[in-house]
């Protein structure tokens, strides 16, 4: 219906609501029968309260469905008040007309007595009633302007914490162009998002330049692209969403969980929506334990875990920097959660098997690893130590203590390794699934690309070269990989491992998270470039280095000796064509000792070797590998 339409109804209600008011208006004169009415017409809604408890909705949040049952409850009080005297007082004046008019007068009451008191929680009775014009037209305070349709819109205005405390919102622009003109609360929708320039030019022109951009929707953001995105961020409006890429059970009429949005956020893909439901069966109630508890994975790992209601967690890490931080953000966040941070080297096996022991995990989630391509290209004996033999340490440790479940995370950069990191995270991922199966505890390994925003992200890197005025630096134009969020991998993570303790039979293969398109490095140096209002190749240079060691042009998350099959959405099963080959004992014995005698070339030589095993095609029989 369009405003004509809604016009015209209104009048023609109003019109209806005078004549109905005229006939239904009895005038009888006062008599003892009143009072006596009186009391049967409070016990029937007496009545009608205690069986539907209609007082349990707070008026404050009064809504439409409030309302509707404030009606009811009317209708029913009358019903209930009809059958009373017809049972006890027979006789007694009245009718019809005058039960239907003491329903409607009830209904207005309850609903007027409803709508002052939340009028006066949001502090907008008096302002609501003598205002000429929308809410929007003369903030006071810092102005934003909302992206996202009138419904998203209208809930996030209904807000009951008030954006008053914060940001006058000044209007709505919607993808829809039917809802140009409607007003919310107060606020006016003030065109699409395809005219969205035009829209910005009309506030600056009437002095309502916003202060900040609120997106409630992901697909709303993506449509400005990187240009525009960087041009409002340098004319200094800043751009805000709702907490959480990923939100977990987040409350929309949330306002204090405004934030900024992050660099990570514009430049990646709209992220994959799933529901936390089992992550939540995952974790609830059970003991947890986080390797790398304070890097990028292990934090938000602590995180989501936290949220999801675990009995317990151990945040264990090697970085006394790191895991501090962590554990601080823990008891701000959630105080009430028991948790114990342990500092601990993975490759410590004494001590893994102590604190493995102590903490008598449910859960353990293996996220300690040496991740830079090139700094463990050049340090292979401490990727090694790490990576493999710390991995088989959490692996024994895990299984002895009696863990349900142990969780590696691993790297695309293990599919076809050509970087001593990658080796090493293949042969992790055989060591886990030998070292900690074959018993009660299930073993999981979960395989996903490069994270925006973690340890060792091109992102950090770009953004402080961008800041010294450039260049950026590139190893090759063609270079490109596969990206997500840190909450979003997070969350794939979880599900993942969710998935596979509910599953009948243990994991056969390798999880790996979905990852959509790889983007190439050169398009996201260009958009973070715009994204800081310059102009790639202008303002900002991009120099052209060439490969560094171990690097490849393009990554993949399935091996030549692996085929994909669907698990779920967002997450793909990796299976292997061929039986695993084991691994004896005595191999990385010798791996170990090669590693702590810092023999560099040894060590490569016998990690490749190893993976180059573990990496055949074809279907053979259980094959051992010996140390030779």
């Amino acid at each position: 219906m369009g405003h004509v339409g809604k016009i015209a109804a209104h009048v023609l209600l109003a019109s209806l609501a005078l004549l109905f008011g005229r006939y239904l208006v009895i005038d009888m004169p006062f008599t003892p029968d009143t009072l006596v009415q009186a009391a049967y017409y409070g016990l029937g809604a007496l009545i009608v309260e205690l069986l539907f408890r209609v007082e349990r909705a707070p008026w404050r949040f009064v809504s439409a469905s409030d309302h509707l049952r404030l009606f009811r409850s009317a209708v029913l009080t009358a019903a209930t008040f009809l059958a009373i005297t017809r049972l006890v007082h027979p006789g007694i004046d009245g009718g019809l007309r005058m039960v239907a008019g003491a329903a409607l007068i009830q209904a207005t009451f309850l609903s007027a007595l409803r709508v002052i008191r939340r009028s006066l929680h949001e502090r907008q009775l008096f302002d609501s009633v003598l205002r000429l014009g929308p809410a929007s037209m003369q903030p006071a305070l810092p102005r934003l302007l909302i992206i996202g349709s009138a419904n998203e819109a209208e809930a996030f205005l209904r807000a009951p914490a008030g954006l008053g405390e914060r940001y006058a919102p000044i209007g709505v622009v919607s993808p829809h162009d039917r809802e140009m003109g409607d007003e919310l609360r107060g606020v006016c929708v003030l065109g699409s998002i395809a005219d969205f320039d035009s829209v910005l030019a009309r506030l600056r022109d009437s002095g309502l330049s916003p202060s900040a951009i609120l997106f409630l929707t992901d697909s709303a953001m993506s449509t400005f692209g990187a240009e525009r995105l960087g041009r409002l961020k340098t004319e200094g409006v800043r751009l805000l969403r709702r907490h959480g890429v990923v939100e977990m059970g987040a409350d929309a009429a949330a306002v204090a969980s405004l934030r900024e949005i992050s660099i990570e956020e514009l430049l990646s893909r709209p992220p994959v929506r799933l529901d936390p439901e089992p992550v939540r069966a995952l974790v609830a109630g059970r003991r947890v334990l986080v390797t790398g508890a304070g890097g990028s994975i292990g934090s938000e790992l602590c995180r989501q875990i936290a949220a999801s209601g675990c009995a317990h967690l151990t945040m264990v890490d090697a970085s006394e920097y790191n895991l501090f931080h962590i554990d601080r953000e823990m008891a701000q966040t959630w105080p009430g959660m028991p948790r114990r941070e342990i500092l601990c080297d993975v490759r410590d096996a004494a001590r893994v098997h102590r604190v493995f022991a102590e903490q008598h995990p449910d859960i353990i989630f293996h996220a300690a690893a040496l991740k830079h391509v090139t700094l463990v290209e050049n340090h292979p004996c401490e990727g090694v130590r790490t990576n493999v033999l710390g991995t088989r340490n959490v692996a024994i440790a895990a299984k002895a203590c009696g863990a349900a479940h142990l969780a590696l995370i691993s790297t695309d950069k293990a599919v076809a390794p050509t970087s001593v990191m990658g080796a090493a995270k293949r042969v992790a991922e055989a060591v886990a699934r030998q070292y900690g199966g074959g018993g009660d505890m299930r073993v999981s390994i979960v395989r996903f690309g490069n994270v925006l925003g973690s340890a060792g992200s091109v992102v950090p890197i770009f953004q402080s070269q961008i800041a010294r005025g450039g260049p950026i630096t590139l190893t090759d134009a063609a270079v490109e990989r596969y990206f997500m969020t840190i909450p979003e991998a997070v969350q794939l993570v979880l599900r993942a491992v969710a998935l596979s303790r509910i599953a009948s039979e243990p994991e056969a293969g390798v999880l790996t998270l979905e990852m959509g398109e790889p983007v190439k490095i050169i398009d996201l140096a260009r958009r973070m470039i715009e994204l800081q209002g310059l102009t790639p190749g202008k303002d900002i240079e991009i120099l052209i280095t060439g490969l560094r060691p171990g690097e490849k042009l393009t990554e993949t998350l399935v091996d030549v000796n692996e085929v994909a099959r669907p698990k779920a959405p967002g997450i793909i099963e990796a299976l292997r064509l061929a039986d695993a080959p084991v691994i004896e004992p005595e191999r990385l014995l010798a791996l170990d000792a090669l590693a702590e005698l810092g023999d560099e070339p040894a060590v490569r030589a016998h990690l490749f070797e190893l993976v180059e095993e573990l990496r055949q095609v074809g279907p053979s029989k259980v094959v051992k590998i010996r140390a030779s």
